[in-house]
């Protein structure tokens, strides 16, 4: 009598504990790379496409045909010969110099403005609504009164942007106060705190991610504002960059320059996502 052998493979033994960890933070490391690298990509890609097709449309265009240089390839072209000859930097730094001097002003006057009307609730009830009032009046708005106002074109630039700026971080860092549980202060009294040492070691620490949460709206808007505002008499700038390159029919270094104007905007954006990043202590804790 013969015996018959089973062909059927023995059945794999589980998987213990850490074994099934080790194969759920791989799942989790390729869900965070798609999520860091493939969907940005795709992102970029379709508006890519959307620029090539656009370029595309405009030079087939009868009336539009004399724009054709703000499809990609001149675009690309003038950033590049830009790069070469090192053109590309002369704009840039009056701009920077310019929002940071804005944001600076900004930050000083807003911060501690959110915290008084965050703090004492008469203050708020007091000032919100011309605040609000005031908030949605465009900085450009301005303009007129500031050219008067100051003897120079870059303390009116500076005046603008601040203006633009100083409002989202006011009310971001009023509202970070309203989040602040009233027993930390009462806490903090018991312990000897004086108002100072609350400010130091309670308000600020509670609100730093809401400070910077503002700075990074302030931040978006006064990049906006900026390109306007240097159409306003300067001789630099990014924003003289566009009115100079719209003026001699250069639309190639015109879209080369709002490429520039994007990127930079982009890595500042998110330096302040960054510090937001490492400022949030409910993160930090639980990391």
């Amino acid at each position: 009598m013969s015996t018959v052998i089973s062909d059927i493979p023995a059945e794999a033994p589980a998987l213990n504990f850490e074994e099934r960890m080790q194969q759920a933070e791989v799942g989790r490391k390729l869900t965070s790379l798609t999520q860091a690298i493939v969907y940005p990509a795709i992102g970029m890609s379709a508006l890519l496409l959307a620029w090539w097709m656009g370029g595309r449309w405009i030079a087939n265009h009868p009336d539009l045909s004399g724009f054709s240089d703000f499809a990609p390839a001149p675009t690309l072209a003038a950033l590049q010969a830009m790069w070469e000859s090192g053109t590309i930097w002369k704009p840039i730094l009056p701009s920077l110099i310019r929002i940071g001097t804005a944001m600076l002003y900004a930050t000083l006057l807003g911060v501690p403005v959110g915290i008084a009307i965050g703090r004492f609730r008469t203050l708020k009830q007091t000032f919100n609504m011309p605040m609000q009032f005031l908030r949605m009046i465009s900085p450009l708005a301005w303009m007129p009164i500031a050219v008067m106002v100051f003897e120079t074109w870059e303390s009116s630039i500076v005046f603008l942007i601040t203006a633009a700026a100083i409002w989202p971080i006011i009310f971001s860092t009023s509202n970070g106060l309203s989040k602040i549980d009233p027993d930390w202060y009462t806490v903090s009294r018991n312990l000897g705190a004086n108002p100072l040492q609350q400010l130091w070691y309670v308000i600020l620490p509670a609100t730093a991610q809401d400070i910077f949460t503002g700075l990074r709206l302030a931040l978006g808007v006064a990049w906006v504002v900026l390109v306007p505002a240097e159409f306003l008499g300067v001789t630099s700038g990014l924003g003289y960059a566009i009115n100079d390159a719209r003026d001699c029919l250069e639309y190639d270094r015109l879209a080369a320059t709002v490429v520039v104007i994007g990127v930079i905007g982009f890595a500042l954006d998110s330096v302040l996502r960054l510090a937001i990043q490492r400022v949030n202590w409910v993160e930090a804790r639980n990391q």
